[in-house]
This record gives structure tokens, sequence and C-alpha cells, in this order.
């Protein structure tokens, strides 16, 4: 899966600089790569045939969606997957690219916030090979990750797995996602240690994040950082189709104003949308309302999805777009 990574970075740098005519160093600050590393890959997009008189994509990569998706949603990057109707088979294909992406990625003195229970996630760090040049980096936790004594181990597997996997440090959030009642986060939001990783959310630069649906996916059923369903029977008649963190929004990606929210110790959407990079890793077709919602509301700037999700996205923003071009001929009619 490895080498399929490399062909879509080389077909993504071959087809800015073939087909979109632009210079080396404007390719290597959007795709945040070196120069250097921009060179490299267009020879080897050469060497592996991909480059001839036009851009030849391999199968397995899509840049006509990734462009597509860029466009409409104004992304600063969009890398698509294989889709597949096997769970496992589709979180490895996303972890192997986010993965990648990290890798190929990673500046130096990133600060890294990952959520804790995300099983896509968890994919990416199993995929990811060391890097054992100096970072700078450091992982920070951005969702409490303390619970079930038989699912808390991930979070700590994704915190201090990425941090040895770049080379950095960490900071762990040691609290729950979710707490009982708005005056227990409050007690624990004075606690030292989570002062420490909470204050560290405003300086992230890198936002590692699942994005969810209102009904809690195994891992988080797990953990224990859940509602009870009658708490997500009231996000759903509020609104709400999905979430990053625990924080819900609707379809038009307008965050859920619910006392729920109050509960929560984890980062915030507005603190999300200041990461200079706020990379959602999500897939499946049951997820495609949340990731609309992710897109519309502009909590992520970097997608790494499917090709059915990349495809509904695109339809739904076509109709979307014909129905108010519609309402808009009838009332000049009018």
């Amino acid at each position: 899966m490895g080498r399929l990574e490399e062909l879509r970075l080389i077909t993504k740098v071959a087809t800015l600089y073939h087909r979109h005519g632009l210079r080396q160093s404007e390719i290597a600050e959007r795709l945040d790569l070196s120069q250097a590393s921009v060179s490299r890959l267009l020879k080897r997009g050469e060497s592996e045939g991909i480059v001839r008189i036009t851009v030849a994509a391999p199968m397995g990569v899509y840049p006509q969606l990734e462009d597509a998706l860029k466009d409409r949603y104004g992304l600063k990057e969009v890398i698509v997957v294989d889709g597949s109707d096997q769970p496992a088979e589709l979180l490895h294909h996303l972890g192997a690219a986010a993965a990648y992406y990290m890798e190929t990625t990673l500046q130096p003195d990133e600060q890294i916030g990952i959520s804790s229970w995300s099983e896509t996630l968890l994919a990416m760090t199993r995929s990811m090979r060391p890097i054992r040049r100096t970072t700078g980096a450091r992982v920070v936790q951005i969702l409490g990750g303390v619970g079930d004594p038989a699912a808390a181990v991930h979070a700590t597997q994704l915190t201090r797995g990425l941090a040895s996997l770049v080379n950095g440090e960490f900071s762990m959030l040691p609290a729950p996602g979710v707490v009982g009642a708005a005056r227990a986060r409050k007690v624990l939001l004075d606690d030292p240690y989570v002062q420490e990783a909470v204050r560290r959310f405003d300086t992230i630069t890198l936002a590692l994040v699942g994005i969810g649906t209102v009904e809690p996916s195994p891992m988080l059923a797990r953990s224990g950082n859940v509602f009870t369903e009658a708490e997500l029977a009231a996000l759903t008649d509020a609104g709400a189709v999905g979430d990053i963190c625990l924080r819900f929004f609707d379809a038009e990606g307008e965050p859920v104003e619910h006392p729920l929210g109050n509960r929560v110790i984890g980062i915030g959407l507005h603190q999300l949308r200041g990461c200079r990079r706020s990379v959602g890793i999500a897939g499946g077709t049951r997820k495609l309302a949340a990731i609309r919602g992710a897109l519309r509301g502009r909590w992520i700037n970097v997608l790494i999805t499917d090709e059915r999700v990349a495809e509904g996205l695109l339809s739904e923003a076509d109709a979307t777009k014909a129905a108010r071009t519609k309402r808009g001929r009838l009332s000049a009619a009018r």
C-alpha cells in the first residue's frame, strides 16, 4: 500500500506542474513539501511512466475527484482512496493514505493535535513508518481519553504512539471526553495537568480528527465517553448530523448549541478552525451527511476520504446549486 500512496503523491505533483502550470516552489508550499522533494517526485513521475504527454493516473488514484472537491469546498488538500463495502478494508485504505500524508508533509516543530477515539486514526498510526530525523514535534491529545480501562488503551496508543513515530514529545489530556455534569467538567479543568494540555490547543498547527455521526462508533461506545440514547436523540432533534471531537454540528455545518456541550472536555470547533491544517479522515457513505456538514462549516481544510463519499459530496453540491439556481429564476420571473 505504501507504493500506491507514493504513486498518488507523484501524480498530484505532476498534475499541478504539467497540467496547472504551477512552479515547483508553489507546489512545495501548497503540498507542504520541500522544493527538493517536488523536483525528485517530478523525476519519479517520468521514470514511472506517469508523466508522458498527459498525466496518467494509476488505478486507485483520483486526481479529478480531488481537484473538484478542493474547488467546490475551498479545501487546502484532498486525498481520495478506493471505496469498499468491507469496513476493515476501507479503514486500511484511509489509514494508509493518512500515514503517507503525515510522513511526507510533517513540518519542523509541528504541534500535532489528535483525537482519542477514532479507529481511522489508529489505523493511520499502524500504517506509519517511524521518522528518524529530528522533528521538534509535539503530539497533543485534544479529546479526553479516560474511560473504560479496556478501551482507554487506544487513547494512549494514539497519542504516545504517534509521538514515537514522529520522533517527538507528547502531552496527554488526563480526563474523560464526557463527564456526568458541567460542574464536574469545571473541577477537572482546574487540574494543572489538564490545564497544561488544554493550553496547548491554541498552539496546534496540524489537527488530525475523525468525523463521526450522531450514533457513536463502536470504539467510542466501548470507551464510555458517550451520551445516553435519550441525549443523542435530543441532539438529533436539535439538527445534529455529525461531530468532531464530540462537538456536534448540523447539515449546514453550524454548531449545535446544546447543554450537553458543557460536559465535553476537548478542543472546540472554532479552535480547530484556527489550525493551519485541520485534517478530517473519514469514509463510508453512512458518514456522508456528517462529512458534508464538516466541510460546509469549514471545520477542516484537508479531507482524506473514499471515492464513493467524494462522488456523493459532489453530486449533492451539484443538486444544491441547481436548486438554488431554479429558485432564483422563479423569483426573477415573479
